[in-house]
């Protein structure tokens, strides 16, 4: 219960303690990430490779990945890699072992204090606002004793109900937060309803449709990670992070692959995990504007530019109404071409 002091105005109390809004959030950092690559930390062998590949992003993995006994080992192996390789122009995460083990609170000392080149910390399994904070918090003391270039990022992955649950404050826990990732694979076996390849379809989540002619019935599939996916990216968009689709494990299965990116740039996702190089390219391609998009975009700024300037705020064409709403999803796709463009020649670090 809320006490107010004599001549307390609780409408002014409100106003003062909500947070304030005009629409627009910005993003925290701009970074292009259409594919982040999985590279296994003692998977020596596959550095080089994942360093020249088309990846935007590339993440070693202390977790999953790694057995429980050769843990520490692939922490000292990380470490030496992201000083060793030279990564060119990729960003550059480490995926730290749960904040509930044994391991995570010296993944972050370890990595942070002596790999430089390190450009965000990947933080599995958060379930709540203060998993963040905590994260946020051991960091900045770290930078305090070890000062670096530019300060170090964190991005999440959302794969325990609880976390999905939480997911609107835990966007808001901290400045560093830059992207939210789908895990779908630990996600799918919290809700227990997990099948046989991760971020595949499942054939029982369909309905039929009614009798027709002949009395046969079709059946429709539904997207059973529709809700998952569609609240992470409202979360997302809402407080200016980037959202990314989590793995798709099949990766021999090229076009269940492409599907997949589809419908997270359908809803709003910015690029997809990519758990072996060949799903690298489509991700790229996927949530990327294509040549048609570009060229629509500038002929509509064009022509509503002329519009505007003539005194008219809107006009049809081809049937369709075109007004500054149209404008706004144009610029979108101009800035998101160019935000591409820029990274590919000054480094997909950071196009800020």
């Amino acid at each position: 219960m809320v006490v107010l002091a004599a001549g307390d105005d609780p409408a002014a109390r409100c106003r003062k303690d909500a947070p304030m809004s005009f629409t627009v959030t910005k993003p925290r950092t701009r970074r292009v990430q259409r594919s982040e690559l999985a590279v296994p930390a003692t998977s020596t062998h596959f550095f080089e490779r994942a360093a020249s590949s088309a990846a935007d992003f590339i993440f070693l993995d202390l977790e999953d990945a790694v057995a429980p006994p050769r843990k520490p080992e692939a922490r000292e192996i990380a470490i030496e890699a992201l000083n060793r390789i030279d990564w060119g122009n990729k960003t550059l995460a480490v995926r730290i072992n749960g904040l509930d083990t044994e391991w995570a609170h010296r993944d972050i000392i370890e990595i942070v204090s002596r790999a430089p080149r390190l450009d965000l910390v990947m933080v599995p399994k958060v379930g709540t606002a203060f998993d963040v904070r905590f994260v946020d918090a051991l960091l900045t003391g770290l930078e305090r004793e070890f000062p670096r270039a530019r300060p170090l990022g964190i991005e999440i992955l959302i794969e325990t109900t609880l976390g999905l649950a939480n997911v609107e404050d835990i966007v808001q826990a901290s400045e560093r937060l830059e992207a939210v990732i789908f895990g779908i694979g630990d996600y799918s076996i919290d809700l227990r309803t997990c099948g046989e390849i991760i971020g595949a379809s499942d054939r029982r989540y369909a309905v039929l449709a009614d009798a027709g002619e002949g009395g046969a019935r079709r059946v429709h599939w539904n997207d059973q990670w529709h809700f998952a996916l569609a609240r992470i990216a409202n979360a997302c968009r809402a407080h200016g992070l980037r959202a990314i689709d989590g793995p798709y494990a099949n990766f021999g299965d090229a076009a269940g692959f492409r599907a997949s990116a589809a419908r997270a740039a359908a809803l709003g996702f910015e690029g997809k995990w990519a758990i072996h190089p060949s799903q690298l390219e489509t991700a790229n391609e996927v949530f990327s504007p294509t040549a048609r998009e570009i060229g629509w975009a500038r002929e509509i700024t064009a022509k509503i530019q002329s519009a505007s300037a003539g005194g008219d705020g809107a006009f049809g064409q081809d049937g369709v109404l075109i007004d500054l709403a149209v404008l706004k999803r144009a610029q979108a796709i101009i800035d998101r071409n160019d935000a591409i463009q820029a990274a590919g020649r000054a480094g997909a670090r950071d196009v800020a």
